[in-house]
């Protein structure tokens, strides 16, 4: 798919260039994944080229269209094997990253990596969502808010929007259904305090997979009642048509 040296050029066209201490990082952290995936399920994808460019590379794309620079605290919604905020992390050294999942096996790699590619700053909760988000001194208290292949808009919104401080932003990163999910999800994200800043349509480089990425600013507070109970945002997503 693509080397290493393919992935920096690749980012260096974007106005994104990697140290050489950043690209040791990216290599332990591939590594790491492939070595834990062999008794944890983190990825499918494990081919090099493949993880440098649909993980690695596909979870740098927000900084293309949003200004990381200007916040300091982020929180990543189910996060999985680390994406996106991992590799942000790794290019904006100076967030302060909470990661939350809701598998224990997930968060012992995540700690581990973490502890291996000596990051700072960076804390990792097992919870679901819906719970994490009704945390009194967690609650509205994130800059930014980021989530990558967790759910449909209309269920994600209600797990990451309660996370995010008035005038915060959510960032979504989304393939190919997008328009579809937006034509239901729309007034829940509305009523959870969101309003769509932007959308960001491009392809990933090599293969041509559409990815978008939408911005929501928080312009209100989320409503005390939201986020419900575990279960309940996906068997009843606040969609309307």
């Amino acid at each position: 798919m693509i080397d290493i040296n393919t992935f920096s050029n690749l980012l260096k066209e974007k106005g994104v260039t990697l140290s050489d201490d950043q690209l040791t990082k990216f290599e332990i952290y591939f590594n790491m994944l492939v070595e834990w995936n062999e008794n944890i399920n983190l990825t499918a994808i494990t081919e090099k080229g493949e993880v440098y460019l649909k993980h690695f590379y596909d979870s740098i794309t927000p900084t293309f269209y949003f200004d990381f620079n200007k916040v300091s605290n982020i929180c990543d919604v189910g996060a999985g094997a680390g994406f996106p905020s991992i590799p942000i992390k790794i290019i904006y050294p100076h967030l302060k990253v909470s990661i939350v999942d809701s598998l224990q096996k997930r968060i012992k790699f995540l700690n581990e990596l973490s502890n291996k590619l000596e990051l700072e700053n960076v804390a990792f909760y097992h919870y679901r969502a819906e719970d994490f988000g009704r945390i009194e001194n967690i609650r509205e208290s994130f800059d930014l808010v980021t989530a990558r292949a967790v759910a449909r808009m209309s269920v994600l919104s209600e797990l990451c929007l309660p996370l995010v401080k008035k005038d915060g932003s959510f960032i979504a990163l989304k393939g190919a259904n997008l328009e579809e999910e937006l034509k239901v999800s729309n007034q829940g994200i509305n009523i959870l305090g969101g309003e769509i800043s932007s959308i960001d349509k491009f392809f990933l480089p090599i293969e041509e997979s559409e990815r978008n990425i939408v911005v929501i600013n928080k312009t209100r507070k989320t409503p005390k009642k939201y986020p419900r109970k575990p279960g309940v945002p996906n068997k009843t997503p606040l969609e309307f048509t």
